[in-house]
């Protein structure tokens, strides 16, 4: 058994070696919480929480960091334009992405690191990298030197000569434009910290240099985030950490993004999908098979199509364990999970391979249940929870039990009566082959939203998502 995945730096599939054998440790980076999160920040989670419990099924045990950047430009903008502290901005909505996270059932990182809490760790990375003559300080800024460090842009893969460093105000002092800022000289009316240059505040990319360090040490395996962090996040997180002295990570894991008529989802584009209001109008288990199945180096482009097709392919899956737990009762996971299933998230994390696997075993399932053969079908659901639990995705899971509990259940019994009639007139019709007739009451049902199944023990209802 090997894990492979695709490393940005290599530009390609390789093999994965743990440091420590038996162990894996991951570095994503995680919220810069100026605002509530979308559907876009939260797929980032998603995929590396399928990486996790793919590493936890393959036996190692899992390191996750998962940052929270809580002091930054933009929320400091934020925090001006609102008229409210920053720290109170940044609370905020570190906890809205939190509820977000939990909501779509990703595991809780074992470390949730805030960069304003590790503000020692940035000035001791800092005066190592003065003294080693990577950075300098100008006008109370900590400028890195990128001249003096060779290696610098060899993961975006651009040329230094070309490089248009993106700048912040008062960054003044530079020796060359294209050297970035670790630290910040203060300014009226933000947030301060003393160092030994003057009073500021941290760099965006220091910020996860030095919690890598403190967290997961001089050298881990995996450094994750969204393809938009390679250039400059990343990049000059490279060139700190190694000038520094770490080897910092061995592989760079990008997930792609969800976009809107082609654009990457943004807050600054102004078309983002909040995720507060989507669990609103769908099931949160829906959201999660939305985004966490197509593979998370493929774009998703937005829609409410898209979402309606998830929300009936997932549909399928609930049915077939449904049924098989009212004619069996409960059934316990497979302590293995099949081995095309396997193979394919051995195959850099490839969950819409995985995922047909599990189709195909609902539908060996489904007939196993039209041949009244209970132990086959017992044994296809047993394969199906195992496969869905590492997705996160097993609707039996006590995460999402409960889920829906709030839509109305004071209506429940009304509807269900109404509902009944309803089907009892389908039924009539189908016995006398009014097929017209019968399939007129099941498109009307549809359409008021509800979905109605045909089962072995009669016609049943439930209601959609919307």
């Amino acid at each position: 058994m090997t894990i492979r995945l695709y490393d940005t730096n290599a530009r390609q599939i390789r093999d994965f070696t743990p440091l420590k054998p038996g162990c894996v440790s991951i570095y994503l980076c995680g919220a810069t919480v100026q605002a509530a999160p979308h559907i876009g920040h939260i797929r980032s989670g998603l995929n590396f929480d399928i990486m996790r419990r793919w590493f936890t099924y393959r036996g190692y045990d899992v390191t996750f960091i998962r940052n929270v950047t809580d002091i930054d430009d933009k929320i400091i903008a934020k925090a001006h334009e609102q008229h409210r502290p920053w720290w109170a901005i940044g609370y905020d909505n570190e906890r809205a992405f939190n509820d977000g996270y939990a909501a779509l059932g990703c595991l809780p990182p074992t470390y949730e690191p805030r960069a304003t809490g590790h503000v020692p760790e940035m000035i001791e990375m800092m005066r190592g990298l003065i003294e080693r003559g990577h950075a300098y300080a100008a006008d109370g800024n900590v400028y890195f030197d990128v001249r003096s460090f060779p290696g610098y842009l060899q993961l975006s893969r651009q040329e230094l000569d070309n490089l248009l460093q993106p700048s912040g105000e008062g960054e003044t002092g530079k020796r060359d434009a294209r050297d970035f800022a670790m630290w910040k000289a203060a300014k009226p009316g933000e947030p301060t910290w003393p160092t030994p240059w003057g009073e500021g505040r941290p760099g965006w990319h220091l910020e996860c240099s030095a919690m890598a360090h403190k967290y997961l040490g001089s050298a881990f395996d995996i450094h994750g985030g969204g393809l938009d962090l390679i250039f400059p996040h990343h990049e000059n997180e490279i060139a700190q950490a190694k000038a520094y002295g770490d080897d910092f990570a061995r592989y760079w894991v990008h997930n792609a993004w969800v976009t809107m008529a082609g654009d990457k989802m943004s807050k600054s584009l102004g078309n983002s999908v909040l995720v507060s209001e989507m669990v609103k109008h769908w099931r949160p288990i829906v959201l999660r098979y939305y985004l966490g199945t197509p593979h998370y180096r493929s774009m998703i482009e937005y829609s409410e199509e898209s979402l309606r097709e998830a929300e009936s392919a997932f549909a399928r899956i609930e049915g077939f364990i449904q049924r098989v737990v009212e004619k069996a009762g409960t059934v316990e996971p497979a302590d293995q999970v099949p081995p095309a299933f396997a193979e394919a998230m051995d195959d850099d994390l490839g969950v819409p391979q995985a995922l047909a696997v599990v189709h195909t075993t609902v539908r060996q399932g489904n007939s196993a249940l039209a041949a009244d053969d209970k132990e086959a079908a017992v044994a296809r659901l047993a394969e199906v929870r195992a496969m869905l639990g590492v997705l996160g995705l097993d609707p039996l899971d006590e995460h999402w039990a409960g889920e829906g509990d709030d839509r109305g259940e004071d209506l429940h019994g009304v509807v269900d009566t109404l509902v009944r009639m309803v089907l009892d007139q389908r039924e009539a019709a189908r016995a006398r082959k009014d097929w017209p007739t019968a399939d007129a009451l099941r498109d009307q049902l549809n359409q008021s939203g509800l979905v109605i199944e045909d089962s072995p023990e009669g016609p049943r209802w439930s209601l959609g998502s919307r």
